[in-house]
């Protein structure tokens, strides 16, 4: 009788320590995939900061040629200031907190690109040295802005994917780890644009 309970509390203490050993490691993974997501966020804040960084330098250069420009200079500035008020808490990225960041961010790229197609008309701002180092600093920004990006959007869906998956959603429900959002395309974006000669 002794060796059947020595048996039994053997396979008891096994049992929890598999247990114990699968919780642990499930709720370790959704760790260290949330924390790949947060890192991956500060990331597209950084490289979104940079843009914002150049435009100051961008508007002061403008501004010593193009004097017409002064609403199209101040669109600039506004939404410059509107995206960089906005922030978001790496902690908890819902869908609805990146849909307003990356509605911020798409009106001063917006604003970036009509002061960009206006400059056309100011031969002596073009040729300027300065301008033409920052207008390359702001492309290599936005495709970095492109990268950064889709680096969280697969850091996001890695983690999404983790968390939703049986049996570790149950330990993901337990400790809180909530879904996600990802960034998306700008509306419009699968239309392309009518070009006529």
């Amino acid at each position: 009788m002794k060796k059947k309970g020595i048996i039994t509390i053997i396979i008891i203490i096994v049992v929890v320590l598999a247990i114990y050993a699968w919780i642990k490691g499930a709720y370790n993974g959704c760790v260290s995939r949330q924390e790949s997501v947060e890192a991956q966020w500060a990331q597209v804040e950084n490289v979104y900061q940079r843009r914002a960084d150049l435009i100051p330098n961008l508007v002061a250069t403008v501004k010593g040629y193009a004097a017409h420009e002064e609403g199209t200079l101040t669109a600039v500035i506004e939404a410059r200031a509107k995206a960089t008020s906005i922030t978001v808490d790496p902690s908890e990225l819902d869908p609805e907190d990146i849909a307003k960041f990356q509605a911020a961010q798409d009106e001063l790229h917006s604003a970036l690109s009509r002061l960009l197609v206006s400059v056309e008309q100011y031969p002596d701002l073009k040729a300027n040295e300065n301008f033409l180092a920052l207008q390359s600093q702001l492309e290599g920004s936005e495709n970095r802005i492109t990268v950064e990006r889709q680096k969280f959007n697969e850091a996001a869906r890695n983690y999404n994917q983790y968390i939703r998956m049986f049996p570790r959603n149950i330990i993901a429900n337990m400790f809180d780890f909530e879904k996600v959002g990802y960034f998306k395309a700008q509306a419009g974006a699968e239309t392309a644009p009518k070009v006529e000669f």
